[in-house]
């Protein structure tokens, strides 16, 4: 009889360790870094930490349910995953990819193009028929985001990966689906040939460890990945391993509330007049294609404010939301793109990729949305960030009485 399958909910909850001689509820943490063997010839499963631990192959098998692939490894962080990535490949390798990355995605890939291991080359991967056109047999790989980070941006991913894979079947398509977690997309169903993810952010959501996550469906790549994580030790630690397992059962509902919390707050501030980039509003130039792609919209947005100081002053006006970089956690922050996760991007590649100085980036939370929004107006208007004759019109616009406590 053929095993039941049950949506990504369901999936996520149900986490089933089958080791256990003492069926715990919750999987058992095995914090140990050496396992004892039977005999000099009898070698177990497990042998050390650094290369296997039962915990940490309780939550890769969790996690490659929940991803659609038929291998995930957890390594020490994002960049960890990065890192093994592009250890991958061979020098002089030539490497296609976005021009709005993460910061430290950028740093990375800077950093092994100017030590001269690999070439890279960053285009607006949001023009498909560009990255198309720039595509050859020597591309051996393509990193990809979408929504892209700060300025969420959608990349046709389908179109690029099968135009790759025409030209070069070798070129492996390297997405990072941190924005929006397996619950809302999952790009290996889109011809992606590797998806990482910062398990710092969603998948654990409570910003309490760091972690990343690489998964595939390719056989022959897991092999590479595993040898690289194996031989580097960078494999995550039992005890953050099993505080991710944790974190993972209320996945869904925390993007769930979280989503639902961004959309309103999208809704607010591009009410009152800002310029906001969330792929939720309908006004977002490429709402269709990430619908087309994704289940949600995400709970992180930007807007500009048109001056750097008013901006600098709305991040540190406000109360509940902490400035901080990251995202994905349970609690909101605040940032400012530029001076903090992408300062490492020079200013004169920032301008050359119309990275606005003044862009704000908003990291949506579970907590009241009325909150959040009576937080925001606060800061705004003590800041002279919105221009309005009374402030009646603002708190009618939004529908939030909160004129009794400013």
């Amino acid at each position: 009889m053929a095993k039941k399958s049950y949506g990504l909910e369901t999936e996520i909850v149900h986490s089933k360790f089958t080791d256990d001689p003492h069926k715990a509820s919750v999987a058992p943490l095995y914090q140990t870094a050496t396992f004892k063997q039977k005999s000099l010839t009898e070698m177990g499963e497990y042998d050390y930490t650094r290369s296997g631990n039962p915990t940490r192959t309780h939550l890769q098998n969790n996690l490659a349910r929940i991803m659609k692939a038929n291998d995930a490894f957890a390594v020490t962080s994002g960049m960890g995953c990065l890192d093994v990535i592009t250890k991958m490949l061979s020098p002089g390798d030539e490497v296609i990819a976005g021009d709005d990355l993460y910061g430290g995605t950028h740093r990375l890939l800077t950093y092994l193009k100017d030590k001269g291991d690999l070439k890279v080359a960053h285009y607006d991967t949001t023009n498909t028929k560009l990255i198309q056109a720039k595509v050859t047999t020597n591309t051996k790989m393509i990193f990809l985001e979408s929504p892209t980070n700060p300025l969420i941006k959608v990349v046709d991913v389908k179109s690029i990966a099968d135009h790759a894979h025409q030209v070069n079947p070798d070129c492996i398509i390297v997405f990072d689906n941190t924005m929006m977690s397996p619950v809302l997309m999952t790009p290996l169903d889109l011809g992606v040939d590797i998806q990482y993810e910062s398990a710092t952010k969603y998948l654990n959501g409570h910003h309490d460890i760091m972690a990343g996550v690489i998964a595939t469906r390719s056989s022959k790549l897991a092999e590479r990945i595993y040898y690289v994580i194996n031989a580097t030790g960078c494999g995550l630690a039992p005890y953050d391993c099993w505080l991710l397992s944790r974190g993972l059962k209320t996945l869904a509902i925390r993007v769930e509330r979280q989503e639902q919390n961004c959309q309103r707050v999208a809704e607010f501030l591009q009410k009152i007049g800002f310029k906001v980039r969330y792929t939720g509003l309908e006004s977002h130039p490429q709402h269709e294609l990430h619908q087309s792609m994704c289940r949600g919209h995400g709970a992180v947005l930007s807007f500009e404010t048109g001056s750097i100081k008013v901006s600098e002053k709305i991040c540190e006006l406000t109360d509940i939301f902490g400035i901080s970089v990251s995202f994905g956690c349970v609690n909101s922050l605040i940032s400012m793109p530029c001076q903090m996760s992408h300062a490492s991007i020079d200013a004169k590649t920032r301008e050359e990729r119309a990275l606005p100085e003044d862009l704000i980036r908003l990291c949506i939370g579970i907590e009241n949305v009325e909150d959040l929004i009576d937080d925001l107006t606060k800061a705004l208007l003590k800041a002279g960030a919105v221009k309005i004759n009374s402030k009646d019109e603002l708190y009618n616009a939004v529908s939030v009485q909160v004129q009794a406590k400013l």
